[in-house]
């Protein structure tokens, strides 16, 4: 008794755990589950599904993208505000939150400006030709006005999951998802002699709306909850530039993630329409389970962060440990689950028979790889945590340019089309599962022994 009394000091219970980790699940894959619910809704429309589909496909991944590099500073303020948390010196972090959310807020701005007038130059860099290429740009000029909305909230977000509080974030990515599922189906097919069936600008603009509620509603809780305001003080907060750096290595890191998932894409589109369309539901499905696993990582992001802070490194080797263990039974469920439905899945998004033969053939691959996924994103979460953002870098580049790429190339040259594309993801994801956790067993187990 005594000796598992010791043992249970030196373990994060499972519903701490639990606590943070439900409903950062739910609100991780709110962001997936639009880009779902447009494809979804966009791939059975009348006109022209398939071209509708594979436009919103592309358009997706690039948000997907852009979003996913510069809202690195979500990660890089929910570690400080961490592990400030766990050294008790939350104080010393009260100038650098608001800072911090305006830069998001102007860069988000930059990013528009730069982007929204070159959409058209930018998809064809994609392979889109065409009606697909008219489609993609003028959904992406909509889409793109969520950006400040998005990248304000997940600056907040980052706080909340700082405070060791994913249940605010889950509220407010709840309602945004739900309120997109609810204006998808009234804005994409219209209500009769009410609204007017807007097709692919109406997925856009139910996107926005939604983004906006989201935010408003992460004000609401930042302002009431949280002992932080948005007051900027001209005095530069200390920690700023390590903010400042940690988020520029996740740059980089996101930057070489999004390149693959870019020639993903683009050598899809290259092999056709139907190819693109095929890979933009596999992709958006990949990306669901990604968001829906990471929850555990967002766990472990958060209080990896703490115990760093408070130096309980016995504590962090367990949850390691118990978080790679929820992750992995996570993602078995989501392998059973699928292969029950496996031929039902892809006519939730599209009807063609010659789209369905390409998903059906690949989508098991896909399936295969989620508990390698899931020691990967997991063992990310916890070391985004504990900052270290350099060897995260330094393995998404060895991952994506010596792994991905080459792989890609060899498969493609022997005619493997999508089954080239899944095949070099799943060399991408062991290398990024086998080194991070060679790294952390190396670095935390003589501490624990």
């Amino acid at each position: 008794m005594l000796r598992e009394s010791i043992a249970l000091k030196h373990k994060i219970s499972f519903k701490e755990i639990n606590k943070l980790a439900i409903p950062a699940i739910i609100a991780g894959i709110a962001e997936p589950l639009i880009s779902l619910t447009d494809i979804g809704v966009i791939g059975n429309v009348d006109e022209n599904p398939v071209e509708a589909l594979a436009a919103a496909g592309i358009v997706g991944s690039f948000l997907s993208a852009i979003i996913w590099i510069v809202a690195q500073t979500k990660t890089a303020i929910s570690s400080i505000v961490s592990q400030h948390l766990g050294a008790n010196r939350l104080h010393a972090v009260k100038t650098l939150v608001p800072q911090a959310i305006l830069f998001n807020f102007l860069f988000s701005l930059a990013i528009y400006a730069s982007t929204a007038w070159f959409a058209t130059a930018i998809f064809k860099i994609y392979n889109a030709d065409g009606l697909i290429l008219n489609y993609a740009a003028e959904y992406y000029k909509i889409r793109a006005l969520g950006y400040p909305l998005t990248l304000v909230t997940f600056a907040i977000f980052g706080v909340f999951r700082g405070l060791q509080n994913t249940l605010w974030a889950m509220k407010c990515s709840l309602t945004g998802a739900l309120l997109n599922v609810l204006l998808d189906y009234a804005l994409v097919y219209g209500i009769e002699d009410f609204i007017p069936a807007m097709h692919l600008k109406g997925a856009a603009i139910a996107s926005v709306i939604s983004q906006l509620v989201m935010l408003l509603m992460a004000f609401y809780f930042f302002f009431t909850k949280t002992p932080f305001g948005l007051k900027v003080k001209r005095s530069i907060n200390p920690r700023m530039k390590d903010l400042l750096i940690m988020s520029a290595n996740l740059f980089v890191r996101t930057a070489a993630l999004n390149f693959a998932i870019y020639l993903a894409n683009a050598y899809a589109t290259d092999y056709g329409k139907n190819y693109i369309a095929a890979q933009s539901i596999l992709m958006n499905i990949w990306l669901f389970f990604s968001f829906f696993i990471d929850g555990y990582a967002n766990a472990g992001n958060a209080i990896s962060g703490k115990l760093l802070g408070a130096k309980d490194y016995k504590k962090l080797w367990k949850l390691s440990k118990d978080i790679s263990l929820y992750s992995t039974i996570i993602a078995v469920l989501l392998m059973i689950i699928c292969g029950l439905f496996y031929d039902q899945i892809g006519l939730i998004f599209n009807k063609e028979t010659s789209v369905l033969t390409l998903f059906s053939s690949v989508f098991w691959i896909v399936l295969l790889m989620q508990p390698i996924n899931a020691i990967a994103f997991m063992f990310d979460g916890m070391f985004k945590g504990m900052g270290e953002a350099a060897y995260l870098r330094n393995v998404l580049l060895a991952a994506t340019f010596l792994g991905f790429w080459p792989t890609l190339l060899i498969a493609d040259h022997f005619d493997l089309e999508l089954y080239a594309i899944w095949i070099s993801f799943v060399v991408w994801m062991l290398i990024r599962s086998i080194t991070l956790v060679v790294k952390f067993r190396r670095k935390y187990l003589k501490a624990v022994t």
